[in-house]
């Protein structure tokens, strides 16, 4: 009798168990689209098809301002977290060991594992003092909170693409007499471009459906669309509130299978 390794797939009860933990991921979300064409006003009431809450979102003075601010915020924070991820990890994983490397790795990934409405707080507090001293409102502060939160989530790809990275070519290169500019420009960055891609993108959606952190650190006037749906749950609940959550599903979907297919051509 051939003795046969441990597979959790045999295990009782596996089949039920994930079956639940599929139908509760997912369930909510399919409800979820289906009511964004929801005839009527009820979220809860099935009234019949129609597009009238994508077209109400669609021409809502107030959506279209918010998003156009979500999609600023969301580009400019992963242009600048990515930009800093690279260079971090490239000096945690392109370099000899050096004192402190782990308590460096730790801080880059502080906003992982402290609370984020203790980030928040303590950017609010920082952002009033710099207020009160220069008068200035606008964006970047914004910008600035989600630029450092979303480090990490770009950090996480990048580093890992690098550890998976063999290193001869760069050697080879260095042997070569090429610089370190030139190895990384010709050898390094071609290899690197999938993780940086990766962590772009998550670094986005992060910033896109960012809550906490937005609604303490934003001036008045500045809502980006996840604080403008948060303002409109606490007033009134319609579809259009469905039809704005699944055109930001449909983005994130999209920028997934995007990133899949891209990866997949460059591998």
């Amino acid at each position: 009798m051939s003795s046969r390794g441990f597979d959790v797939r045999r295990q009782t009860g596996f089949t039920t168990l994930a079956l639940l933990c599929f139908v509760v991921l997912y369930l909510p979300i399919i409800l979820l689209v289906v009511y964004s064409f929801n005839a009527g006003s009820s979220i809860a009431i099935w009234e019949g098809f129609s597009w009238r809450w994508y077209v109400s979102a669609w021409e809502n003075e107030r959506v279209q301002a918010a998003t156009v601010r979500s999609v600023v915020i969301a580009t400019a924070a992963s242009l600048i977290s990515t930009f800093a991820a690279v260079l971090a990890a490239l000096a945690t994983t392109r370099t000899k060991p050096w004192r402190g490397q782990t308590a460096a790795f730790a801080l880059i990934n502080q906003p992982l594992m402290v609370p984020e409405i203790v980030t928040a707080v303590s950017l609010l507090i920082f952002f009033a003092i710099i207020k009160v001293q220069t008068g200035y409102t606008g964006l970047g502060y914004l910008i600035i909170a989600h630029s450092a939160f979303c480090i990490p989530f770009a950090y996480m790809p990048v580093r890992a693409r690098l550890q998976g990275m063999d290193l001869s070519l760069e050697q080879a290169g260095a042997d070569l007499y090429a610089t370190p500019l030139q190895v990384f420009r010709h050898i390094t960055l071609p290899q690197l471009w999938p993780g940086i891609l990766a962590g772009a993108m998550l670094a986005f959606v992060i910033s896109l459906d960012d809550v906490v952190i937005t609604e303490f650190v934003k001036s008045a006037g500045q809502d980006t669309l996840p604080t403008y749906m948060l303002g409109q749950l606490r007033r009134v609940i319609t579809p259009e509130i469905n039809a704005i959550s699944t055109a930001l599903l449909a983005i994130s979907v999209i920028l997934v299978t995007a990133f899949f297919f891209l990866s997949r051509t460059r591998e």
